[in-house]
């Protein structure tokens, strides 16, 4: 009889080939998951600069309809996006109740730190500045990212 003892492992070569394959599937993993982390944060991006815009023309519209009061040579545009979170008073209220526009000021999700402000983390333009050189002024026109980065789309974020 023999008596020869069969062995239950994985031989060398099995592991290798385990080895490689788990390191295929990895490679092709991260650059997914990587992409997949880029489009939520341009998502998070446009949708902020979507709410953004839209608290910046409802401020625009209470303005130009008498709901505070005009001053000349003002653009009537916000002075800066806190106004949007603490109100205006509306001059068509007896009670002088406030009239907001935003509960938050949105961070923007292309910004690296996250010490600072969000309304510190956009880029603000203002009425009086040109399109293609945005310049922060006595007013807030326009917001846009401050990134250096290129979209998946290839537009820079700034230019969004």
């Amino acid at each position: 009889m023999n008596s020869r003892r069969s062995s239950r492992g994985f031989t060398l070569i099995e592991l290798a080939v385990t080895v490689a394959i788990v390191g295929l599937l990895a490679g092709i993993a991260v650059p997914t998951a990587e992409l997949v982390v880029q489009r939520n944060k341009e998502q998070d991006l446009r949708l902020a600069l979507r709410e953004l815009r839209k608290a910046i023309d409802a401020y625009k519209q209470a303005y130009d309809e008498g709901r505070m009061i005009k001053i000349v040579g003002e653009s009537g545009y916000p002075p800066s996006l806190k106004v949007l979170v603490d109100g205006i008073a509306d001059a068509r209220s007896a009670e002088k109740r406030k009239i907001f526009f935003l509960r938050r000021i949105p961070r923007d999700p292309m910004s690296a730190g996250t010490e600072s402000a969000p309304e510190q983390t956009w880029g603000l333009r203002s009425y009086a500045s040109e399109a293609d050189s945005p310049a922060e002024g006595r007013d807030v026109f326009d917001v846009y990212s401050k990134s250096a980065a290129v979209g998946l789309n290839g537009v820079p974020y700034k230019e969004w």
